[in-house]
């Protein structure tokens, strides 16, 4: 999953508030040029992780684009990219058009996205309401703002959990390092036990589950 957006967007504050780690912040072009990558904090299982990307400049040059093609290609081959915008900017929609316009350079026109409108906090009521009208599906937060983090957080799991289904596991305590391999991949929703092993019930791919349905088998 990556990052993406116009210069002083609120990219590197953003992935700050959800990676829990201290990267650079800076009001200056192109503050960030090396990709950045950590997992999404709290973490999640199977683990997720969020680079950051150039900040985009209009009309950015062809020779510019080549240089940073090392944190253009992280768009280009994540799962999922968080389009964020400076919803106080009146200038933003314009910014929006020069990402997409650099993205398409790099070929990254069908990586799936979320509209994500930062700095929500410098916004009246009138024009929240005028900018959920004119884009409904997306994602207004301030990064300052610890419960617009979570909500974030929220969104992002469950575009990756769309395609998971739960299922609960028995696992007897013969079954050696089966538990810890659950743990370790999947989402763990609930766990009981008893005198003869472990009841979890897990939220994973379907995949994901053959095969630790598979180990269980082998270990009985």
């Amino acid at each position: 999953m990556a990052l993406v957006g116009y210069t002083n967007a609120g990219k590197s504050s953003l992935m700050r508030a959800m990676t829990g780690s201290e990267v650079l912040v800076a009001d200056k072009l192109f503050a960030t040029l090396d990709t950045t990558v950590r997992p999404i904090y709290p973490e999640t299982r199977p683990k997720i992780l969020l680079s950051d990307t150039v900040g985009f400049i209009k009309k950015l040059p062809h020779d510019l684009v080549a240089s940073f093609k090392s944190t253009l290609d992280e768009a280009l081959h994540a799962s999922l990219l968080l389009f964020v915008v400076d919803a106080s900017d009146p200038a933003f929609r314009s910014q929006l058009t020069v990402t997409q316009n650099v993205l398409s350079e790099v070929g990254a026109t069908e990586v799936p996205r979320l509209l994500v409108l930062n700095k929500q906090d410098c916004l009246t009521e009138e024009q929240k309401q005028q900018l959920h009208q004119e884009f409904p599906d997306g994602i207004f937060i301030s990064t300052r703002n610890v419960e617009d983090v979570k909500k974030m957080r929220e969104k992002i799991l469950s575009y990756f959990e769309s395609d998971m289904q739960d299922e609960s596991l028995f696992i007897p305590y013969t079954a050696k390092g089966v538990i810890g391999d659950i743990r370790l991949k999947m989402r763990v929703l609930s766990e009981s036990y008893d005198e003869k092993g472990v009841t979890l019930t897990v939220r994973s791919s379907s995949e994901r589950l053959d095969q630790i349905k598979r180990k269980i088998l082998s270990a009985k």
